[in-house]
């Protein structure tokens, strides 16, 4: 059973169509990535699942809750580009603020806030503030924060456009660590098709003139050497599939 299921679900701003009979089933577990040139759909579409925007046609359900207009679910959290950090609270007090929130006591906020910092290699750097942290540090602040309510779904929208190259590739490699390590459901929106790629179990491409979903690719290739045929193939191929659906109506996979 999927813990995600989207059925001919359409969506629109005033008179501009932005996703049309979207339909997209997501097992538990599954590591998923959005990928489409910009006016896709792809960030809206995260944002319907996760309840932030309401939609106009068809159902949503969400570990077996259906939805006609809105997903008003608990079980999504969200990460955005930018951190949303609280800046006059430390590390470690920014992830507690969730978990007190979610009623926790402060002494066991206290300890599981301490317990993600850990998972995301921030030992040694709880009591230092926003300012005081670099653009990877934040995120990963930022994520341990949405993990310690231990959501079942978790929302990322582009994460880590903003950092270079080498921090990029990091944070990359230890989100899937700690994705295999939980086991939560993860859908990520990206605009990378080497980040799509790398880290999708599945990568799902949306099309900004058909505003629908034109390819899910299973990822079975070995995703440790970026460089090899292997990977540089899926790569060209999504690129020439996303080159193609982006101006013209008249191509058809």
């Amino acid at each position: 059973m999927n813990i995600i299921q989207i059925n001919n679900c359409s969506k629109s701003y005033g008179a501009q169509k932005v996703l049309d009979s979207i339909n997209l089933g997501i097992q538990k577990g599954e590591f998923i990535t959005l990928l489409g040139a910009s006016g896709c759909g792809k960030s809206t579409l995260l944002n319907l699942i996760g309840g932030f925007e309401n939609f106009d046609y068809g159902e949503i359900v969400i570990d077996g809750e259906k939805f006609d207009k809105c997903c008003k679910t608990k079980d999504c959290v969200k990460i955005f580009q930018e951190y949303a950090l609280i800046e006059w609270k430390s590390a470690l007090e920014n992830v507690m603020f969730a978990l007190l929130a979610k009623g926790l006591d402060k002494k066991t906020a206290k300890s599981k806030a301490q317990e993600y910092l850990k998972l995301t290699h921030l030992y040694g750097f709880e009591n230092r503030y926003p300012r005081h942290l670099s653009g990877g540090q934040k995120q990963r602040v930022s994520l341990a924060r949405a993990l310690s309510v231990q959501p079942k779904i978790l929302l990322l929208d582009e994460p880590f456009s903003a950092l270079d190259n080498f921090t990029r590739n990091s944070l990359q490699e230890e989100l899937l660590k700690i994705a295999t390590k939980l086991g939560a459901t993860f859908v990520f929106v990206t605009h990378d098709i080497e980040e799509a790629i790398y880290l999708g179990s599945r990568v799902i491409i949306l099309s900004p003139i058909h505003k629908n979903i034109i390819a899910d690719i299973a990822i079975n290739i070995d995703k440790n050497d970026r460089n090899s045929l292997e990977f540089l193939n899926l790569k060209r191929e999504i690129a020439h599939l996303l080159k193609s659906h982006r101006f013209s109506l008249e191509y058809v996979i």
